[in-house]
Parts: structure tokens; sequence; C-alpha cells
């Protein structure tokens, strides 16, 4: 399976996200359009940076009862997107509506775009699964649980940490997709992730894709950041 380097666009406009990918020159990055962006510029942004050729993740996180997200899955499959997710503790039911609305919506002609599953985001701690969410299963057996729940609902991987990326294949085989934020240096400042770790570490563990933000956003050099963890993430790929 083909791996890549996904950088997150966390900023509040479409001005602030062209301003930053125009360092990149002829380059075409892999981006993520999150709730930031999207919410801020709204499909426009989506369009604009398909033209310019990029890949796009729209890290929506939808979560809803299961004909509500059926019916935006049907809207967001007509932007051109190559991924979009839900958020897996909505249930099977609710995966499911989604894979059908996503499939309703491609254009005829194109591929569905993949689907993927959050299972536990990365700032969530062991201590706050337990005490907050009132779960008392470890957090590997919980995420490796939803995403075999995400397998057999039609989805094509889940969003784990990559601390949890060789369970989940354990779980679902080798085919079934992981997409790990929570990438970090060991230089890195600490901020709002918990589980993370380095992009060497997360290709060793079997992360298919990693979504990075900061470390290369707010470096001082952007794009020799992402050059950086591309070379320790995808090293002869």
């Amino acid at each position: 399976m083909a791996k890549d380097v996904i950088i997150a666009c966390d900023f509040p406009s479409k001005e602030a996200t062209l301003e930053f990918l125009d360092k990149f020159g002829e380059e075409r990055p892999f981006v993520k359009i999150g709730m930031e962006l999207f919410y801020g510029a709204g499909p426009e942004i989506v369009r604009e940076l398909r033209r310019r050729g990029h890949k796009i993740f729209l890290d929506l996180k939808l979560h809803d009862i299961p004909n509500t997200v059926k019916k935006a899955m049907r809207v967001l499959a007509a932007h051109d997107i190559n991924m979009v997710n839900v958020h897996a503790a909505g249930t099977k039911e609710m995966m499911a509506a989604a894979v059908q609305g996503l499939a309703e919506g491609t254009p005829e002609g194109q591929e569905r775009p993949l689907l993927l599953a959050v299972t536990q985001l990365t700032s969530t701690s062991p201590q706050a699964l337990k005490e907050q969410l009132l779960i008392d299963t470890p957090m590997a057996e919980t995420i490796a649980h939803y995403a075999a729940n995400a397998m057999e609902a039609g989805l094509d991987g889940v969003v784990c940490s990559p601390l949890e990326a060789a369970v989940v294949k354990e779980k679902c085989g080798d085919g079934f997709m992981t997409i790990t934020p929570g990438i970090r240096y060991p230089d890195a400042a600490g901020d709002d992730q918990s589980r993370v770790t380095t992009p060497a570490r997360a290709r060793e563990i079997g992360s298919d894709y990693i979504v990075v933000g900061r470390p290369i956003t707010a470096a001082a050099d952007p794009v020799a950041a992402y050059h950086r963890v591309c070379r320790d993430f995808l090293q002869n790929d």
C-alpha cells in the first residue's frame, strides 16, 4: 500500500492557506482541510486546492444520526475529495449510512472517496478515556474494536494514533488503512497531543498515512520541515 504525508492545513482562511502552500512552489503535497478552514473558507477552498492539483483529506468528523450523515456524505462526495471521515462512536449503522451516501453522491465515472472512522482522538489520554468517557477497556483494545466495527460497516480504514496502528492491522488486516495524526519529534514543544511518536516510528508500527500539522506549518522553514518528515516516513517509497 502506498504511503504518504498529509499536511494539516489548520488555517483560518483561504488566503492564509494559499500563502502557506505557495511556499512549496511546484510541489503539490497531500493536504488536510479540517473544521477551522472549511468553516472559515467554505467549499471554495476545496475547489481551489483541487484546481491546483492537491489531493484532499476533508477532516470534518461527521457524527450524527444515520440519515443525517448519509445526506451530508452525499453532498460532500460531489466536492472531488480523496478522503473524508466520521466518528466510529456513531455506531455501525451510522458508518454504513455514510458509505451509502458517499457512494450515491460520487459522480458517475469517478472513484468513491476513501471513508475513514475516527477511533479516539490523539488528545485523549488513557486516563481521560476511563474517567471522563467511562470506557474501562484499555485504549488499544477499544480502538481495535472500533476499527473492526468500521470494517464491518464497509469503511476503508481508521484514523488512530500511530501507537495503535499495529493493533488495528492485527485486528483488521494489512489492507485496512491507518491514517495517523499525533506525529511529533522529540525536540518539539509540548501541546495538546497525548499519544504521539516520530515519523520513522510511525512507519515501523504500520501507519499508511501520517497527518502532520504544527511540526510543518509552525516551522521556521515549512518546506524543509515537510521534506524532513517525508524522508523519515517514506524512505524509499
